[in-house]
This record gives C-alpha cells, sequence and structure tokens, in this order.
C-alpha cells in the first residue's frame, strides 16, 4: 500500500509501518491476521482459548474438560489458525503469534507457534526475559518483539538476551494509559504515570541502546496503545524515531475479524466515559467497556476482593488458564471472576455476559464497521480509498 512512511523492516522484509495487536479468546484469528498480511502488514493470532473458533474441539473439551487435555486442545487450535492465516495471507506480510507471559502453558503455545510455522512471536503480560529459551531452536526463523511500557524493563530484557546472543527483531512500547486489555502497570492509578509516555520511553531506549552498544542494530520500535490515528502515527514516525505502531481495537472492529458483530458494535459504539480501568484476575490493571457484566462487577469489587480465598474449587472451568489467578488464588488485589468465561462470552457476541477489552482512544471511523484495507489506508495516509468509478 502506498505511503510516505518508511517500511518496517523484519529480518530483512520490507513491512508497511503497521502491526496489528494480538487480541485473545477468538478476536484476533486467521480471518483477521491474513487480511492484515495480506496488505504486507504484521497480523497477530492471539493463542488464548482458540477452541471456540473450532466447534468439534469444543465438544471434545466438554466430554474432558481437564487442564491438559484443554491445553492440547488449544494447541491444536492454534496450529489451524497458524496454517490457514499462513495460506491465506498468500506469502504477503507476516504472521505473528502474541502470547500472554501470564498464561500457564505459555512456554507450550510458543512451542506450537514455532513448529507451526509462525514468523514471529510477540510475548507480553509479564517480562519476557526466558522467550529466547523457550524459542530454542527457531532462532533462524523466528522473530521475537516482547512488549514492554518503559525503558527499565527494556534494559532489563536487553541485557538478559544478550547473555544469551539474542537480540528483539522488534519491541512493542505499550502505553498503559491508552492501551486495550491487560497493562503494563502495577495498579490502576499507575498506567497515567508520566515514565510511560512514548516521547520519553523513545528517548530513554535509545540511551539504553548507546550504553548496551546496541546503536548499530537499528532494533525498531513499535508503539501500542492510542495511535490509530493518521497524525498521531505521522509524528510517532516522522519525528519520534518508531519504526511502526500496534493497532488493537481498530482492527478488531473491522469486517475481518473474528469476532460477533455484536462484539464489534459493542467496542465502536463505546462513548469514553464507558471505556474503565479495574484490576484483572490476572494481577494487572486491565482496561474495557463498561457494560453489564463490568458495571456490576466494578460495584462488587471491593466486596468481593475482602472475600478472596485460596480455593482451587473456585476454578469452575478446571482450566487453570493463568499462572496467577486473583479468584483461584485468593489474591485480594486482583480482579474476582473468570476470565476465560466472559472473554469468550464477549466473542460471541453476548453483550450483557461479557468482557469487552477496549483501547480508550476514539476509533478512526467512529461506530462504523470498516474494512482492514480501509482502516489501513487511513492509517497511513489519513483518507479513505479512492473507489473507482464504476
Amino acid at each position: 500500500m502506498q505511503n510516505n512512511f518508511d517500511p518496517l523492516t523484519i529480518r530483512g522484509k520490507s513491512l508497511i509501518p503497521v502491526v496489528q495487536g494480538g487480541m485473545g479468546v477468538g478476536v484476533s484469528a486467521s480471518k483477521l491476521s491474513s487480511a492484515v498480511a495480506r496488505e504486507n502488514g504484521v497480523g497477530t493470532i492471539a493463542s488464548v482459548d482458540l477452541r471456540h473458533l473450532h466447534e468439534d474441539l469444543l465438544a471434545e473439551s466438554k466430554i474432558d474438560s481437564s487442564e491438559k487435555k484443554s491445553t492440547r486442545l488449544n494447541c491444536i487450535a492454534l496450529d489451524r489458525e497458524i496454517k490457514k492465516a499462513k495460506a491465506d495471507s498468500e506469502g504477503k506480510g507476516m504472521i505473528a503469534v502474541n502470547v500472554m507471559k501470564a498464561v500457564k502453558d505459555h512456554a507450550a503455545y510458543v512451542r506450537q507457534a514455532c513448529e507451526s510455522g509462525a514468523d514471529a512471536i510477540v510475548m507480553g503480560a509479564g517480562l519476557p526475559l526466558d522467550l529466547p529459551e523457550m524459542t530454542e531452536g527457531y532462532h533462524k526463523d523466528v522473530a521475537l518483539f516482547p512488549i514492554l511500557s518503559e525503558s527499565r524493563g527494556i534494559n532489563i530484557v536487553l541485557k538478559r538476551w544478550m547473555k544469551k546472543g539474542i537480540l528483539p527483531d522488534a519491541i512493542v512500547i505499550e502505553h498503559p494509559a491508552h492501551a486495550a486489555g491487560h497493562l503494563g502497570a502495577a495498579t490502576v492509578d499507575g498506567v497515567n504515570d508520566a515514565k510511560f509516555e512514548f516521547k520519553r520511553v523513545i528517548e530513554e531506549t535509545f540511551e539504553v541502546f548507546k550504553n548496551l552498544g546496541l546503536e548499530s542494530e537499528k532494533i525498531p520500535l513499535v508503539l501500542a496503545g492510542g495511535m490509530a490515528n493518521f497524525e498521531k502515527i505521522k509524528t510517532a514516525l516522522k519525528n519520534w524515531g518508531a519504526s511502526a505502531v500496534q493497532i488493537g481495537t481498530a482492527f478488531a472492529v473491522t469486517e475481518e475479524g473474528d469476532a460477533h458483530i455484536n462484539f464489534k458494535k459493542t467496542l465502536a459504539g463505546a462513548e469514553t466515559e464507558k471505556v474503565v480501568e479495574f484490576m484483572s484476575v490476572a494481577g494487572l490493571p486491565a482496561r474495557g467497556v463498561r457494560t453489564k457484566f463490568l458495571d456490576s462487577y466494578i460495584k462488587r469489587e471491593s466486596k468481593l476482593q475482602a472475600n478472596a480465598k485460596n480455593d482451587p474449587r473456585r476454578c469452575t472451568q478446571g482450566l487453570n488458564c493463568l499462572t496467577s489467578c486473583g479468584l483461584r488464588d485468593g489474591l485480594a488485589k486482583a480482579g474476582q471472576f473468570c476470565i476465560d468465561i466472559q472473554l469468550s462470552a464477549a466473542f460471541r457476541g453476548e453483550v450483557d455476559k461479557g468482557l469487552f477489552f477496549r483501547g480508550k482512544d476514539p476509533l478512526p471511523f467512529g461506530n462504523a464497521i470498516r474494512t482492514v484495507q480501509e482502516t489501513i489506508h487511513y492509517l497511513l495516509n489519513g483518507s479513505l480509498p479512492v473507489v473507482p468509478a464504476k
């Protein structure tokens, strides 16, 4: 796609400077990621609970819902989605897989993504210090993108990876005050800390590169959170030194988004005051739309946290999907609900029951549902593509 920005270069491959963010429990799978890749961008499959896209796997999980079986079924689903996305992308762009470090079986999903032919692994929701070990044997084939929010974390990850002779192929810098889903801050109040401001983090990261002797490596910096705006993109890429932007919510609501139309309408139609922060069960702040479920939960949050109890039986699904779960482990400062139940309800379009993660900022087309191609054209040119007259 024509634009006036320098390309994002990953392992010698020239791409448009747009990365589609990974959105879990079926929101970004093969359909969305391949559509982005066909425009020569980085399309991303979120590895979390892709069973919901495959009726046969869901049926099998109802017969045997054990943790071990669920992991195996999710790996099968991930394999299917990667292979379909690769085929549908027609050799263009890249297909990445987002894996949350906070997910208990994250290492298994990383290995599956590598074995299934993913072009890149993107990891956040925790410091991805051991991502090089998890991708051992695939370093020549799979690019690595850690997601971090400030220069201190970038410095820690770089030093650890350098000891193993590995460098990131790109670093995603996610701003907690704007992004959707799980946020890289310790508390809800902490998401607005000045240390997360993009310009500051970029300048500090370039200083980290200098101190570590990495200036010549030219590691691309990808800004994530509130960047679905042409003017912001122009400032970031032309003035601040970023190499690309990562966009989540604006792609989630496209025609090609893998979730239910009700999911897309809920995100696209959310007014600013309806987008709120709260503590997730993963022990991280999160951001979503204040629908009936979330409104009810927030009103009862203090009482639920006061009654937090370490009890494995509270994991009614038996998935034990998170390494640390506020509901199951009795963590009073974390969320007290089953995140898999709520996110899967959102994916199915159950507006009253679902948890709908959303970024804080306005979307490019308001509540309109557009295509991936139209969205990318706007992001890179500030306008919709011209449709030839018939």
